[in-house]
């Protein structure tokens, strides 16, 4: 995946406009597709991203607040990105784009972002995952090439799963990504298995649950922000409340239910260092 840096400059604040899909395999077949919009923000250009209905730490009806994402400490996450590509060994020289569901009317929950990280020639070299849960949790996940080099549509991107994030699977096993951009249309794809690792080792695996979020990347104007705003007001008090209608469609098909484990410290896959995640 690359950004051609040689064209027209790209605007500081792309609307992702699509469609999520989530698909569970086993013991009980339950998919569901629900319409969603979601914001790709250039973070070393905030400054130049806002309109009349979209900001960065404003009170746009539309909003980015930036201590929601890294170090929640207000700052722009830029530089802490930054900073664990480097530990990685990865290039940290090029643009550093956050997709996520935005604040809209102040309210957000995000099961996952991602920072797409760039090289100065606009080559996707790394994708930093923030998943968050229900409880309150939150765990980084630094998703490269086993090369280290450029991720393209086939790149094969995956890391154990680390933290409790639904209660009707356990912790164990891993997720597998791919992420596609084709000129004004992206796709994120993630299929979690619930037995083996990241390494590669188990082949013939099936996953357990497939999930992606895909569409049509356009300019975020004024007025596709208004008109996103318009047709999907309460999306993000949605993702909540959807959530928990799937958990119950789930229970009443009798899927095994799990409590949250204790979450013990373990090597955080995006720095190295050893944390409680």
């Amino acid at each position: 995946m690359k950004v051609d840096l040689l064209s027209a400059p790209q605007p500081a604040a792309r609307l992702l406009h699509g469609q999520v899909m989530h698909l569970r395999l086993r013991p009980a077949r339950h998919r569901f597709v629900y319409p969603v919009f979601c914001v790709r923000l250039d973070l070393d250009r905030t400054s130049d991203a806002g309109n009349a209905w979209f900001g960065v730490d404003s009170r746009r009806p539309m909003n980015i607040r930036l201590r929601d994402y890294g170090p929640r400490d207000g700052s722009n996450p830029a530089a802490w990105v930054r900073t664990r590509l480097r530990q990685a060994g990865l290039p940290d020289d090029g643009a550093i784009w956050l997709q996520t569901f935005p604040r809209l009317f102040g309210f957000v929950f995000n099961p996952v972002s991602f920072f797409l990280c760039h090289d100065r020639r606009g080559d996707l070299r790394a994708v930093l995952a923030e998943v968050n849960n229900t409880f309150g949790q939150t765990q980084h996940y630094l998703l490269r090439a086993a090369d280290h080099g450029a991720i393209g549509e086939h790149t094969r991107l995956a890391c154990d799963k680390l933290m409790h994030v639904s209660p009707f699977c356990t912790v164990r096993g891993f997720y597998r990504f791919r992420f596609r951009d084709k000129g004004q249309t992206a796709f994120v794809g993630i299929d979690y298995f619930d037995q083996g690792h990241s390494d590669g080792s188990d082949q013939d695996l099936q996953p357990l649950l497939r999930t992606s979020i895909g569409g049509r990347l356009l300019p975020l104007t004024a007025a596709s922000a208004l008109a996103a705003l318009c047709a999907q007001p309460l999306l993000t008090l949605g993702v909540v409340a959807r959530i928990h209608w799937q958990a119950l469609l789930l229970w009443c098909k009798r899927v095994p239910w799990f409590s949250k484990p204790k979450r013990p410290v373990v090597a955080d896959s995006s720095s190295g260092k050893e944390t409680l995640p």
